[in-house]
């Protein structure tokens, strides 16, 4: 490895620091939101209910932003491949590529959910 890849490395890694402190946020976000869900279906509070909905919708715009980088990080991999690479390292770059593409995927989705329902009757899960 030389400088300039070890120096793109480490900055690398610095973005993924930044981004455990971001999910820390999010389960910050979402303990507080499901206490909002359970006051909603508890005590009927509608209040309630649009907090926890908008608070999700929030956590979802953010975690977009987030699975995007991803993605970006494991196309510009991919890119990176050479003639020379093993053909396990291509694989594997190309699966974590698919990967990153199908979480991004379910992240739209799950934003588009939380959007749309209105009357909380669908049960979303996030990583």
């Amino acid at each position: 490895m030389d400088n300039q890849e070890l120096y793109e490395r480490l900055k690398q890694l610095k973005i993924e620091d930044f981004i455990w402190i971001i999910y820390i946020g999010i389960i910050i976000l979402s303990l507080y939101s499901n206490v909002l869900e359970r006051k909603y279906f508890i005590n009927n509070d509608i209040n309630s209910k649009e907090k926890y909905r908008n608070i999700n919708i929030i956590i979802f715009s953010i975690l977009i932003v987030v699975y995007l980088y991803f993605v970006k990080d494991a196309y510009d991999s991919f890119k990176k491949l050479n003639k020379y690479d093993s053909e396990k390292k291509k694989n594997l770059t190309l699966l974590s590529l698919i990967g990153a593409v199908l979480i991004a995927i379910s992240g739209f989705i799950f934003l588009y959910i939380s959007i749309v329902d209105e009357n909380i009757d669908v049960e979303i899960a996030f990583a």
